[in-house]
């Protein structure tokens, strides 16, 4: 591996769970990472499409529902391995058909045999186990798997939470999307990186029908990098959900939205000391359009604000900033249906073109739409001064 230089294949299907893709995608690229997503059978600029798993008390397995495209940046068949220092293979349905594919499974052999890390989560591990990888491994895996490990030779670790994750030499191994955070960390880890500043403590604006992505990519993200975050929304309590939307470009004149993940929240609102955090992040969708009038969190906002404290807030997300008063004078963007609410509060506005573009002045770091994530993540990165080194 080159110093400073990072790498990584990420093996996609169709009807891969979607965090499962999106969340690592994102992630390493905030961190300095390059990434090439790839799908046998598609060429770059192909979409996969993706799956939202769920687990509920009242049912035995998993939900399924229709998540985002996701967009191929990469040829399978243009992979050079040598040019890769890392691969992640995500779970969802996907990997039940790319275990039977020989030149995905020949693929991870190579990966396999050079000792190169090797992350895979869920029900990715089904790939690992048709390539022969696992014979002799600690391996952990969303439970249903167990059979096919152990029919493969791996030594199972039975996960006692979705959070679960095992390492065994350069192979990584997850139960569920729900333990990225540890999972990511290792993965980094394992590619020589190193990670300073993360003590810090970040606190998520959340509302009902906020964008799905929006709000678990940079969550995880700054989890991943051993930062303490916390999620409310008023009127709820910590261990309460929200909603959350998927907001997708489909073919239509605007984003079309389907049902996301329940996002877990993890601390009261009334109860918080507002002081206490370092930093205040946004998600968009719907979810601003009602928090933007409630008196609470405008106090909130301003009180980050009096304090210089940095605020990211992405796509619809500059409403509620807006309705608080804080972007007069400001540089900033935001998705273009809310240019209106930025200009009229005084702000400044910055053409998002491309769609992915984030821009920081000050303290601010605004961004216009959930493809931007690396580059809003790693703009705020940089306001924590959080760094992560290879």
């Amino acid at each position: 591996m080159a110093k400073g230089e990072r790498r990584v294949l990420l093996v996609l299907g169709d009807y891969v769970e979607d965090y499962e893709a999106m969340v690592p995608f994102q992630a390493l690229q905030a961190y300095g990472v390059s990434v090439d997503a790839v799908c046998p059978g598609k060429k770059a600029g192909d979409i996969c499409r993706t799956a939202i798993h769920q687990l509920f008390p009242a049912h035995q397995t998993y939900s399924e529902s229709r998540g985002h495209n996701f967009a191929l940046n990469a040829t399978f068949d243009d992979i050079e391995f040598n040019k890769y220092d890392g691969l992640i293979i995500p779970g969802g349905r996907a990997p039940e058909y790319l275990a039977l594919d020989a030149s995905v499974l020949e693929l991870v052999r190579k990966f396999s045999d050079s000792g190169k890390p090797i992350a895979s989560i869920c029900h990715g591990q089904l790939v690992l186990a048709a390539a022969g990888s696992v014979k002799g491994r600690k391996c952990t895996a969303f439970p249903a798997v167990r059979p096919v490990l152990v029919a493969a030779g791996a030594y199972w670790v039975e996960p006692e939470t979705m959070l679960a994750c095992v390492v065994d030499g350069n192979i990584i191994t997850g139960a569920t999307y729900e333990g990225h955070p540890e999972f990511i960390r290792l993965f980094v880890k394992a590619l020589g990186g190193n990670i300073t500043g993360s003590d810090r403590r970040i606190l998520f604006l959340c509302g009902d029908f906020m964008e799905d992505y929006e709000v678990i990519v940079p969550f995880q993200s700054l989890q991943a990098l051993g930062c303490h975050v916390d999620a409310v929304c008023p009127k709820k309590k910590a261990g309460e959900i929200c909603a959350t939307a998927v907001h997708d470009f489909e073919g239509d004149q605007t984003y079309s939205e389907k049902p996301g993940h329940n996002f877990t929240l993890t601390a009261d609102f009334e109860a918080l000391d507002v002081s206490s955090y370092d930093a205040l992040v946004i998600p968009g969708g719907r979810a601003p359009e009602y928090l933007a009038l409630d008196e609470k969190v405008i106090a909130l906002v301003k009180q980050i604000v009096e304090a210089r404290k940095p605020i990211a807030s992405i796509c619809h997300g500059q409403q509620i900033l807006a309705a608080a008063g804080v972007l007069q004078g400001k540089k900033c963007t935001a998705y273009p249906a809310v240019k209106l609410n930025v200009v009229l509060s005084g702000a400044t506005w910055l053409e998002p073109d491309p769609i992915d573009s984030c821009f920081t002045d000050g303290n601010l770091v605004t961004g216009a739409a959930w493809p931007g994530h690396p580059e809003f993540i790693s703009q705020l990165m940089s306001l924590l001064d959080i760094r992560v080194s290879f």
